[in-house]
């Protein structure tokens, strides 16, 4: 059987596929042109139609030289079957993603071209994000690194110079800062996992509620008020097989997202919750604060996001969210009866794993 029999134009309705796509026949005028490939190149189906390829879809390189003529597909070499994904242009100055699939008949003649295209909005939004992670992750090193940097050069120039008590203070001071440090490249390791679907857990048996406890005695040791906490159990909850270490991460990042946007009380509640139809536990996390904008509230577990910009890298609610669906459980976000924020998530309560 020959290629083109396997390649019909027919065989698939193109219109439904996202991306743009033109095929031309052997003579080089224009088989298929989807909707997708209609809407880049700023025609329509009807009209392309019959046309040579070249004029319904004329593409220049980063050089200005067209790109038709430098790749030649078909009077090229006859081995070739594709060509890799390349960034061209149209004379309008739209920029394309384009790739082409070379389809031969058993005389290895060139019985079909399908161009493929994709605009490049996508690859923006990639390198975008890639910015914005280089931008934020060198804002955030920036502060504690000139701040330990500063304070070692200080010491090792003036030791002698200062009292116990003064170098005491510098060295709490250089290692906080260097604990700042740890806790951002935890954070841009759990992104790279999560992003990857690479998240492992350990779980083994918690007790949720003794867990919140340390969370919040963490806390009140760093200098928070303790009246500034409440938590509450609710009911009997099943034992719970989850990782305990990020259990405590997810709990930890809530609260102290509630005290760096929030205000008032902090609420910490627990309650048994069924999850797909098994036993399974509810925590919810609660401020008195403003409040999150209904505006803003899809945005809130994307990477970046920060609220009101008061510090941090905009990475703890999308890590919260990416550990929560790992444990197979879901999070939400709402007003609280008392006016702030209300995270909510729940957890299945897991089943213990096999030991060989």
């Amino acid at each position: 059987m020959a290629a083109l029999d396997l390649v019909s134009p027919r065989a698939v309705d193109v219109d439904g596929l996202p991306d743009g796509v033109l095929v031309a026949g052997t003579d080089g005028r224009v088989q298929v042109l989807n909707r997708a490939a209609a809407r880049l190149i700023g025609t329509t189906p009807e009209a392309a139609a019959g046309l040579d390829f070249r004029d319904v879809l004329p593409l220049v390189d980063d050089q200005g030289r067209d790109w038709w003529k430098c790749t030649d597909p078909y009077h090229g070499l006859s081995t070739r079957t594709r060509q890799p994904e390349v960034l061209l242009t149209l004379p309008s100055g739209t920029d394309l993603l384009v790739t082409a699939s070379y389809v031969r008949d058993e005389q290895r003649r060139l019985a079909q071209l399908v161009v493929g295209l994709r605009d490049t909005r996508a690859r923006e939004r990639i390198e975008r994000s890639r910015a914005n992670l280089v931008s934020t992750v060198a804002h955030e090193l920036r502060s504690p690194l000139t701040s330990v940097k500063g304070f070692t050069a200080t010491l090792l120039a003036k030791w002698d110079r200062f009292t116990d008590e003064h170098k005491q203070l510098m060295l709490q001071t250089v290692n906080a800062d260097a604990d700042r440090v740890t806790r951002l490249i935890t954070d841009l390791l759990d992104v790279s996992r999560i992003d990857a679907g690479r998240i492992e857990l350990r779980k083994q048996p918690v007790d949720l509620a003794a867990a919140v406890a340390r969370t919040v005695a963490g806390r009140i040791a760093a200098g928070e008020p303790a009246d500034r906490f409440v938590t509450v159990v609710e009911g009997e909850l099943p034992e719970m097989w989850v990782d305990p270490d990020k259990f405590q991460q997810v709990v930890g990042n809530l609260v102290e997202n509630a005290l760096r946007h929030g205000s008032g009380t902090v609420t910490v509640t627990l309650a048994p919750a069924e999850v797909g139809g098994s036993a399974g536990a509810a925590v919810t996390v609660a401020d008195e604060g403003a409040g999150i904008p209904d505006a803003v509230l899809s945005r809130i577990f994307m990477r970046f996001w920060r609220g009101d910009r008061r510090g941090g890298t905009g990475l703890g609610l999308y890590i919260v969210k990416g550990l929560v669906e790992a444990h197979g459980g879901r999070i939400e976000v709402g007003r609280a009866e008392a006016g702030g924020a209300e995270f909510c998530f729940v957890l299945p309560a897991g089943t213990p794993p096999e030991f060989l």
